[in-house]
């Protein structure tokens, strides 16, 4: 088959799906779903350091097991990766590798939360990302620091 203006149309692309079934198909409704299905990479590894109490407020660090703990002036670590579990193991790797604490982790959407001190969550996230890089050949952001962060 070849596809027209090398760009493939929705017919041709249902031919190439069914191929053999198409032509019993012709005419009925079909229902397409997307999936998406998550690669090995990790693509936010950015470090902020706020001075504004809001923002510790608004991603919901001052409640929990963080409850009477004041994290202001610390710096914020946030890391998504995909698969959403690896994120279990990222925790893992960021606590040995510095003195932070885990401010939020979600195994559902690979989502990680490090606080600390600016050397101690940058050292961290550094070696996630190594760590995921080079011993389990994932793909890696480079980490960016908030504008204001020094390193």
């Amino acid at each position: 088959m070849e596809l027209s203006g090398g760009r493939i149309t929705k017919e041709e692309f249902l031919e190439l799906l069914f191929r053999d079934d198409y032509e019993h198909l012709t005419g009925k409704k079909l229902r397409l779903i997307r999936v998406r299905v998550p690669g090995r990479e990790i693509c936010l590894a950015h470090i902020i350091t706020p001075s504004d109490e809001c923002i510790y407020h608004n991603l919901a660090l001052h409640i929990g097991v963080h409850e009477g703990e004041d994290h202001r002036g610390e710096a914020i670590g946030l890391v998504r990766i995909t698969p959403w579990e690896a994120v279990v193991a990222a925790a893992d790797i960021a606590v040995k590798s510095g003195n932070v604490e885990i401010g939020f982790m979600d195994r559902f959407c690979g989502t990680l939360i490090l606080l600390g001190e600016l050397a101690e969550v940058q050292a961290s996230v550094e070696e996630v990302l190594r760590f995921f890089r080079e011993e389990l050949e994932f793909r890696t952001c480079e980490m960016q620091l908030s504008a204001g962060a020094r390193r």
